[in-house]
């Protein structure tokens, strides 16, 4: 709880000194380009970038504070604003000021409230489409093995990425791939999913192509799963080029040269029609031996690092 409540005021503080940096160095601004007068268009720069980084309440919060400082300001040079009215009125000044300030203040209510408004909505988009996923892998579901390797590759495959230091969309655009990578393998026939034999060259073929179909029945979908269907395309293509598609190096995406550790990696340690899982420490040594070759450096290095730290693990149960 402690820790929490310091968390939390140190990220107010952050938020209050930018916002008073801000506002410090437009009242600099003001001195250098007009010293003896006020340039009211300068204090909305704090309100607007309050209301689109941090929403209506701080928004609300920085108006309140950018026409107290320049209540302030005019009380204690009142030369500052004389230039500005030709009014006989004394109070004319004050009352300038307090529309300047209402009006401020209703911008930044108002421009708060649509980025929050567009926060969630953006919230909702996201929900919605994490619901399509589920709904994807509901459909996967009818093959035990497809659905339980596509959620641990996608568990590992995320971890990677993290590894690397991508950032928290392009994570998500890993496990959502990773999800869906073998999606096309519902068009498969079980009998060859699940033979025993080696495969001939048409049945591997055939077996290749499952990376098109899972393309095409995605395509339709569009938004955010649009991102995804290069990753999914590429995710068997290897570093040095031999992979599906004959592509190589870094013109893979690296969402799909990360899904191709993590993929394998799940592979030689899962139970196979073929053969019985290896223990992961052997398949660890088969990865590192395939850098530059079947993987990208860069990618085994991470996974390196997230097996050697015990994040190369995941349990069965399925969420």
């Amino acid at each position: 709880m402690k820790s929490k409540l310091i968390r939390e005021l140190s990220i107010v503080n952050r938020e209050l000194w930018l916002v008073l940096s801000m506002m410090i160095i437009l009242a600099a601004v003001n001195f250098l380009v007009a010293s003896d007068r006020m340039l009211l268009g300068l204090y909305t720069l704090p309100v607007i970038f309050s209301a689109y980084v941090y929403g209506r309440r701080h928004a609300t919060l920085t108006a309140v504070a950018s026409a107290a400082l320049v209540v302030l300001l005019a009380h204690l040079n009142p030369r500052l604003f004389d230039h500005q009215s030709s009014a006989p009125i004394a109070g004319e000044k004050w009352y300038d000021l307090g529309v300047w300030a209402g009006t401020l203040m209703i911008m930044a209510y108002a421009m708060g409230t649509l980025y929050e408004r567009m926060t969630a909505r953006v919230a909702e988009l996201r929900e919605t489409y994490h619901g399509v996923l589920m709904i994807l892998r509901h459909f996967i579901s009818k093959d035990k093995y497809t659905e339980n390797h596509s959620y641990r590759v996608s568990v590992y495959a995320a971890r990677i990425a993290t590894y690397m230091g991508l950032g928290p969309e392009r994570v998500e655009d890993v496990r959502s791939a990773a999800l869906l990578h073998d999606i096309g393998k519902l068009e498969i026939s079980r009998e060859l999913l699940y033979k025993a034999a080696r495969l001939t060259e048409e049945e591997f073929e055939e077996m290749k192509s499952h990376v098109e179909k899972g393309v095409h029945m995605l395509e339709p979908v569009g938004g955010s799963l649009r991102r995804i269907i290069p990753i999914i395309l590429a995710h068997h293509d290897k570093f040095d080029g031999s992979g599906y598609h004959g592509t190589a190096g870094t013109s893979i995406p690296i969402e799909a040269r990360i899904i191709s550790v993590a993929d394998v990696y799940d592979s030689l340690t899962s139970d196979r029609p073929y053969r019985k899982a290896m223990s992961p420490f052997e398949a660890k040594e088969i990865i590192a031996r395939g850098a530059g070759r079947d993987f990208d450096p860069a990618v085994v290095d991470a996974f390196l690092a997230a097996f050697d730290s015990m994040e190369m693990e995941v349990p069965e149960v399925m969420v």
